[in-house]
């Protein structure tokens, strides 16, 4: 990214925002790349990582230990802007060892509709709430018939929004499936 792109990011411009001006001057497809590659680990530089992290990026630039958030950042993005070159990239943050990578992509998963039932299933069973509640409602977007056995154990979990994220997961499986 040029200098000249960089200072036409607005960090305190919404995520979707900063990734529609992205995709405007770097094009689709490079934004897509630039993502899974932040997703996989890969350093996207500067610029880019003020585009997909906004204000709490410059944070990161300025010494603060960037964590898994890099990898959070890039995931998010891809709900914004998409190509299936990013599924592999998607694929393996749904067994990210940083919950919030984990939930980011199975958002990911339920927004682009992507074929990945059995991380999904094995999500279910996070040691982390937000994680299972993620996997049941990206399950109910691409999940089948079979997949309300897998989600039945949620509908007694010790979270409410687990609870709930089940329930709602079952009820849009069904609708889905059996009301076409």
């Amino acid at each position: 990214m040029t200098d000249e792109s960089a200072s036409t990011v607005q960090i305190d411009d919404s995520p979707g925002d900063r990734i529609i001006t992205a995709v405007e001057r770097l094009g689709e497809q490079v934004v897509v790349d630039r993502c899974a590659s932040l997703l996989m680990g890969g350093n996207e530089g500067d610029e880019f990582l003020l585009i997909v992290g906004g204000r709490h990026a410059q944070g990161v630039l300025d010494g603060a230990p960037p964590l898994y958030w890099p990898e959070v950042w890039g995931a998010r993005a891809l709900t914004f802007v998409w190509a299936d070159s990013a599924a592999s990239a998607v694929h393996r943050g749904l067994g990210d060892q940083a919950w919030r990578v984990r939930e980011m992509c199975a958002r990911v998963v339920f927004i682009r509709g992507l074929a990945e039932q059995e991380a999904l299933c094995h999500m279910l069973a996070d040691d982390v709430a937000r994680v299972r509640g993620a996997a049941a409602r990206a399950l109910g977007e691409v999940g089948d018939i079979g997949h309300l056995a897998a989600l039945t154990p949620l509908l007694k979990d010790d979270e409410k929004e687990v609870r709930r994220s089940a329930h709602d997961a079952m009820v849009r499986l069904e609708k889905r499936i059996i009301e076409p």
